[in-house]
């Protein structure tokens, strides 16, 4: 039997109308997760957005909400399910993103809900390196209490200790990293490509402090 026009366009009309539904409300889940609003973000999930859905940076609701530090709505899209190991484009989780930026109370949630600790960014670093090369000390304690491997190498062939020193100031923040690193058993032996170690990088800088611990 063949279909009318009016019958196709009908159907046609309705399938668009069936996807253009879903999209609207992870929309309306990702301007949720950006603003903070937990109830935004079950009132979307409940009428059928899609938790794992992903904006045109690859990017899901909950890293979304990562970026934008807002811990209630972090917390709800995970104890909602959401994958805290989901990588955007640039290959950015919110687990990674959250230690690499010292989002301290967000970077617990992840840990507790299954962050892999040996995932790694576009570097090829795990979290504990950014972590230790922007000077968050509490949030490479936890990071280290978690079980981050300590003497990991990322592509430039550093350690998070090697990283404190070479890319850190010098201060009493990247001191106290250092301190800790070593303390959790990080190998100040291990050099870069050059054959540098941590305690050559810091002399070279005049890294007092930070010479005095390493030796």
């Amino acid at each position: 039997m063949r279909l009318s026009i009016a019958t196709l366009l009908l159907a046609l009309f309705t399938g668009l109308a069936a996807h253009a539904e879903p999209s609207a409300m992870n929309t309306q889940l990702f301007d949720a997760a950006r603003r903070g609003d937990t109830a935004a973000i079950h009132q979307a999930l409940a009428q059928g957005a899609a938790l794992e859905a992903r904006d045109d940076q690859g990017q899901t609701a909950l890293l979304v909400a990562t970026h934008g530090n807002q811990i209630q709505a972090a917390k709800a899209l995970i104890e909602a399910g959401a994958d805290v190991n989901a990588k955007d484009a640039i290959q950015d989780s919110p687990y990674l993103y959250a230690g690499a930026r010292g989002l301290n109370e967000i970077l617990q949630l992840p840990l507790a809900h299954g962050a892999d600790l040996n995932s790694t960014n576009r570097y090829g670093g795990t979290a504990l390196i950014p972590a230790a090369e922007r000077g968050h000390v509490e949030t490479v304690q936890l990071l280290i209490d978690a079980g981050v491997k300590v003497d990991h190498l990322n592509r430039l062939h550093w350690t998070a200790l090697l990283e404190a020193v070479i890319l850190g100031d010098g201060g009493p923040r990247h001191v106290e990293i250092v301190r800790r690193l070593l303390a959790a058993g990080a190998d100040p032996t291990i050099a870069d490509k050059d054959g540098v170690t941590a305690l050559e990088h810091a002399r070279q800088r005049g890294y007092q402090a930070m010479v005095a611990v390493l030796e």
